[in-house]
């Protein structure tokens, strides 16, 4: 039995006519009455009666027409299917994120990538970049939104954002006057500096460290966090000062004040992590609203 004598016989039933039905199968009519005749045959019973009134179905035909109908449809269903996986419009997408991501980039993206891929099933796992890494590595992510720098043999980094850093203080805070002009680094060369360690966030370590280092002084680190919310939950504590992404302003904190950074502001860069030389339709597609959404950030 092939499936092309079962959509043969459901449009002659459908239709009530051998010859309409070859019309629309696009063939001829003497291949369609053989394709029916050998059905029968290996069926052992009759499903059509011809006439002068046209084509009927018999008691068998009846039966077996309700079961081929239901059998194309979820064959066409599962053809479909397949062919929105192949445009990355289902399925599931698993996204890891470090916490300035939900700050900054990655809101409008989910809100746009939703409203174009309805049916795709994303997972969001807020990781620190090092965890994403090992992640990636056991296939448990499909792509990630890291921090620089990462060099990752079997990883590819590309960059989509740069954010200004901002200090985050303490209110009050004897070293700094009170508004929102920006800050010498040189007057909190005595204060206690809170920082991500280095070994999940270099980028933003170095940084913190470069920067006092050319205003003239080595930060004095007393506290490591983790996350940039357990960063900012630190000095609402009045625990220390800390250098954070811009996008970190709008956790409204009480005890905590952002101040912007005299002098050229240095940044540091969020990026998308992926596996090198794979194909994911679904990542690509979000991989391509990312990028939308960080050339409309970088022009705000």
């Amino acid at each position: 039995m092939e499936l092309r004598q079962l959509r043969s016989f459901a449009t002659i039933a459908e239709l009530g006519s051998f010859s309409r039905a070859a019309e629309r199968l696009h063939i001829s009519q003497p291949p369609l009455s053989t394709q029916i005749k050998a059905l029968e045959d290996e069926l052992g019973a009759r499903l059509l009666e011809r006439s002068n009134r046209g084509v009927t179905l018999t008691a068998a035909g009846s039966a077996f027409y309700d079961d081929v109908r239901a059998i194309l449809a979820q064959l066409d269903h599962a053809v479909e299917r397949v062919r929105q996986s192949g445009r990355g419009d289902l399925g599931t997408l698993s996204i890891g994120f470090v916490s300035i991501a939900d700050f900054s980039i990655l809101p409008p993206t989910l809100k746009s990538f939703r409203a174009r891929f309805p049916q795709v099933d994303v997972q969001l796992h807020e990781l620190t970049t090092d965890a994403q890494i090992r992640e990636l590595r056991a296939g448990e992510l499909d792509l990630s939104i890291g921090l620089a720098p990462v060099n990752e043999p079997g990883l590819t980094f590309t960059g989509l954002l740069r954010e200004p850093l901002m200090l985050a203080a303490p209110i009050p805070h004897a070293a700094l006057q009170e508004g929102s002009n920006a800050v010498d680094l040189r007057v909190l060369a005595k204060e206690p500096f809170i920082v991500p360690p280095r070994a999940i966030g270099p980028g933003l370590y170095d940084l913190t460290l470069s920067l006092c280092q050319a205003a003239g002084f080595a930060p004095r680190i007393t506290q490591h966090a983790r996350q940039m919310q357990t960063i900012i939950g630190l000095v609402s504590c009045g625990m220390g000062v800390a250098l954070v992404p811009a996008s970190l302003r709008h956790v409204e904190r009480a005890g905590v004040q952002y101040r912007p950074l005299l002098g050229q502001p240095a940044s540091i860069e969020l990026g998308i992590l992926q596996p090198a030389q794979t194909s994911n339709p679904l990542r690509d597609n979000f991989v391509q609203v990312l990028k939308e959404s960080a050339k409309r950030l970088a022009k705000t």
